[in-house]
This record gives C-alpha cells, structure tokens and sequence, in this order.
C-alpha cells in the first residue's frame, strides 16, 4: 500500500496535480496511506470523511434523490462524492470510496464486498463497481489499493 501511494504522489508531483478524498466505507484509510508518505502536502489537498448520509449530502453535495434512487453504495453516489469533493477542494483530482465492507449490512443486490468507486478530474468524471472477497479489513484494505492504484492510472494518463 505504501508503494502505490509513493508512486501517486510521484506522479501527481510530477503532474502538478493535487487530490483530495471522499471516503465511506474506508473510514479516511486513503487518505491515511496518503499522508503516510513523506512530503505529501505537496499533493494531497484534503479528505472528506463521509460515512452517514447526511456527511454525504453536507459536506459533499450528494443529492438526496440519488440517495434514495440508487442508496448510498452505487456509482452514481460515488460519482457525486467525488464530484463535490474537487468542487469544495483546492485539488485537481478526487478518488471517492464507498462500499459494503460487511460482515453486516449486505443484501442480494449489494452484497458484502461491493465497493463503488469515482474519480473526477476537472469535467471528466468515471466510475466502477468492484467485488472484494474477505472480511471487513481485508475488503477496506483491497478497496484503499484499488483507490490508489485507480488515481494512478488516471494521472499517468492510463
């Protein structure tokens, strides 16, 4: 994990590039493996903790539609939260993060494991659904790498 984030923080050095977090079910663990690195305020910004709804819709700007349309663990929230997380940042570049890290909480549709993701650079904006096998540590930490690994392609243009 904290080779990944060295290399981000390469890369958004090298770029000029700042980011900032939105963070659900990893509880800011991103933004901790981030700020690990020696040197990181040079390019990380700030995160946004966001485990309730309503942080989400505070803090973030999530609306409260897309809450109750498509629930707090869908892409189009992730999309939100990341969208919300640039536009009240001083970054270029936002990695948001919710999920279902369990054991509780899933169901049929959003099992233990499914975890939403987003980045958002200036008006481009994508998302993706993943599913982590493993308990609760084991999900938070697949999904904190994935996170990483997602900020890294997007600034080394992959």
């Amino acid at each position: 994990m904290n080779a990944v984030a060295a290399k981000v923080g390469r890369k958004l050095r090298a770029a000029g590039a700042k980011l900032t977090t939105a963070e659900s079910c990893t509880g800011g663990w991103v933004s901790q493996a981030v700020t690990a690195i020696s040197g990181s305020s040079d390019w990380f910004d700030r995160g946004f903790i966001t485990y309730s709804n309503a942080a989400k819709q505070e803090m973030l700007g999530v609306k409260a539609g897309t809450l109750k349309k498509h629930g707090a663990v869908s892409e189009e929230t992730a999309r939100e939260m990341a969208k919300g997380a640039l536009k009240k940042s001083r970054a270029t570049i936002a990695v948001a993060v919710t999920g279902v890290a369990g054991p509780t909480g899933g169901s049929d549709a959003k099992p233990v494991g499914m975890v939403c993701f987003a980045y958002a650079l200036s008006r481009a904006v994508s998302s993706e659904t993943r599913r982590f096998k493993g308990n609760r540590e084991s999900v938070r930490r697949q999904s904190v790498v994935h996170a990483l690994k997602g900020v890294l392609a997007r600034v080394a243009g992959g």
